[in-house]
């Protein structure tokens, strides 16, 4: 006999390099806590770096360009750079859409 189990959603492990506390930097804080809030509760966690206090944070995790949300899992590692106020970008970059 065959059952249906539901497969449970996937933990996201995310890291959101920033500098300081800049307006851009703390945008980009705000809009990540929004979208993780509204579409992740509870199957995230999200890492705060401020490449200020660890700077070699930046080559040791190929930073791009700041903010900068850093993907771990699940899937493929993905690097997205900006405020993220275009929600449907970062949904469609953490594959959620």
């Amino acid at each position: 006999m065959l059952s249906s189990s539901i497969l449970p959603e996937p933990e996201y492990e995310l890291e959101l390099f920033l500098a300081g506390n800049s307006p851009k930097s703390t945008q980009a804080l705000q809009n990540i806590r929004t979208i993780c809030e509204q579409y992740l509760p509870g199957r995230h966690t999200l890492v705060v770096v401020d490449l200020y206090q660890q700077p070699e944070r930046a080559s040791q995790e190929e930073i791009l360009g700041v903010p900068m949300l850093l993907k771990k899992r699940p899937g493929l590692v993905r690097r997205l750079v900006g405020d993220f106020s275009d929600h449907e970008r970062v949904l469609k970059a953490l594959g959620l859409t």
